[in-house]
């Protein structure tokens, strides 16, 4: 709604504005401080100015008041407007916070949560999980074109590792052999598991021969994969796209040959390097070990390439915080390849710290060492999960207790919010009325508590779209909880059932549990009609 209203001011005015919310909604809906600018062009004080646009205004139906307050504009939007706007929302429904224009047809490569296939995903890992698939969600719901993927990597040392991990467990737990570990090794009863499958599949010999290591790794890797993706699902994350790592090293030489030719490379110590100090690395870095092998850097190069053969506008990663030294040397990598840098978007995402009942929450011994994304999700939920994970901007620190996830009350945010849409369901019970009786009654003599309750309502498309542009989904929860609170305060001050217009404010609370609904929706939650 506010890009709506931003052109139609800049319209009357016939020059670009700066659109703000005043803290004080009694001020009105919008203010500019177009004045200020104009003070030095046109010679005369803010103040002036700004009673002198004031009178553009007159007689326009889309504003009920507009003022000139200490140099702003001040715009207080008419019943008619936001009646229309209400109408207009009911007839859209999920879609009424779209905003979609032409300049969202950028598309979009957005790759986040990556994780080795060695190990089911912890609470570390959710966190990326879920602030990537909202990005995506937000995305696509504003009109974005934004295909996901899940970068495998199937490649290098982790594999080998996960082979032997999964021979020693198989010798220990099934075979009752005994074993002398290694200083490095994973850990965790899901490689029992794997071992069986595995024995099932080919037999116990299998364990037995040092040839069978590879195949090994590729049986481990892939049955891994279906954890997580399984895991993902619960979660209600899934991708588009999954690629391997080990299928993109056949490409090594042909994107080897691009750097050469580019002069980004060279030989010292029997090791190939690349030049990354000359755009911004602290130090140049190896492609090639002395033994031949491509580096793990090698391996996210010929992923970047393959990622912009295919075309996109813009590149999205999302990172765990320990791989922030990663985006300088990726980034002159692609320069080096004759990309443009600037087109990948690096997002970092913070560690999680999980509390039960104030304190660390304790391992899973399923997972070795680890908290399971799995095991949180089936204590408190997906949706809650999900919820909570968007509270704070990804690149900062995550602290919350899970039991604080399972009060009923205004403790739990998600309760709070599920609360305030599933009260308003019980109101339209108590009266025995459904959307269909109070969509088309007039508004006109509701009180100014139910105006500020639609227009925050109608809001949400302009949160969703600072979210995505900002890539802060912090902006919608926080947004859900405000409106929520807006909904209980309503709710325990006035009485609605039974009284003179008690449509019209049933209509006024239609538009709050929508924009509920759809902003819960947008974040892969559901909200809930009963509570």
């Amino acid at each position: 709604m506010q890009t709506k209203v931003k052109k139609l001011i800049e319209n009357i005015l016939e020059k670009e504005i700066v659109l703000e919310k005043p803290k004080d909604i009694s001020l009105g809906h919008f203010a500019t401080p177009v004045a200020f600018s104009l003070a030095k062009e046109l010679r005369k004080s803010p103040m002036q100015i700004a009673q002198d646009l004031a009178l553009k205004f007159q007689d326009n139906d889309i504003f009920e008041e507009v003022s000139a307050v200490k140099g702003f504009l001040n715009f207080k939007l008419s019943n008619k407007f936001l009646e229309e706007n209400i109408n207009k929302a009911f007839e859209l429904d999920y879609d009424f916070a779209k905003n979609i224009d032409d300049t969202k047809k950028e598309s979009i490569l957005l790759e986040f949560v990556s994780a080795n296939p060695t190990g089911p995903l912890h609470i570390g890992h959710a966190r990326g999980a879920i602030f990537g698939d909202a990005l995506l969600r937000v995305g696509k719901y504003l009109g974005y074109d934004i295909v996901s993927e899940y970068y495998v990597n199937d490649a290098g040392a982790q594999m080998g590792l996960l082979a032997t991990s999964l021979y020693l467990a198989a010798k220990e737990y099934i075979l009752k052999e005994e074993v002398e570990y290694p200083e490095q090794f994973y850990r965790g009863d899901y490689l029992i598991d794997i071992a069986n499958k595995c024995i099932e599949k080919y037999g116990k010999d299998i364990f037995n021969d040092e040839s069978k290591k590879d195949e090994l790794a590729q049986f481990a890797k892939d049955e891994v994969m279906k954890i997580i993706i399984s895991d993902l699902k619960d979660l209600g994350v899934e991708f588009d796209n999954f690629v391997s790592e080990k299928s993109l090293y056949s490409s090594w030489e042909d994107t080897k040959k691009v750097l050469e030719d580019n002069g980004s490379l060279y030989t010292k110590d029997g090791k190939v390097w690349i030049k990354s100090t000359e755009l911004g690395d602290d130090v140049d870095r190896v492609v090639v070990r002395d033994n031949g092998i491509p580096t793990y850097l090698a391996g996210d190069i010929i992923y970047h390439k393959n990622k912009y053969d295919r075309n996109f506008d813009r590149y999205i990663n999302i990172w765990g915080a320990d791989h922030h030294g990663y985006i300088t040397r990726v980034k002159s990598a692609i320069k080096f390849l004759g990309n443009n840098p600037d087109t990948l978007e690096v997002i970092l995402s913070q560690m999680v710290a999980l509390l039960q009942n104030g304190k660390p929450y304790k391992m899973s011994k399923r997972a070795g060492n680890v908290i399971l994304m799995s095991e949180i999700t089936e204590q408190i939920g997906a949706d809650a999960l999900r919820f909570i994970f968007l509270t704070k901007k990804s690149d900062t620190h995550l602290e919350f207790d899970i039991e604080l996830l399972k009060n009923n009350d205004s403790s739990n945010p998600v309760f709070y919010i599920n609360y305030a849409h599933a009260r308003i369901n019980q109101l339209f019970k108590k009266a025995d009325l459904s959307l269909d009786d109070v969509k088309d009654v007039n508004i006109d003599n509701i009180n100014q508590d139910a105006k500020d309750l639609i227009f925050q309502s109608l809001l949400l498309g302009t949160i969703l779209d600072e979210a995505f542009t900002k890539r802060d989904m912090q902006k919608v929860t926080d947004y859900l909880h405000s409106l929520s609170a807006m909904v209980h305060k309503f709710y325990n001050e006035h009485k609605i059932v039974g009284i003179e217009d008690e449509k019209a404010y049933l209509k006024a609370l239609a538009m709050a549990a929508l924009s509920i609904r759809v902003g819960l929706k947008v974040l892969g939650i559901n909200a809930k009609e009963v509570m």
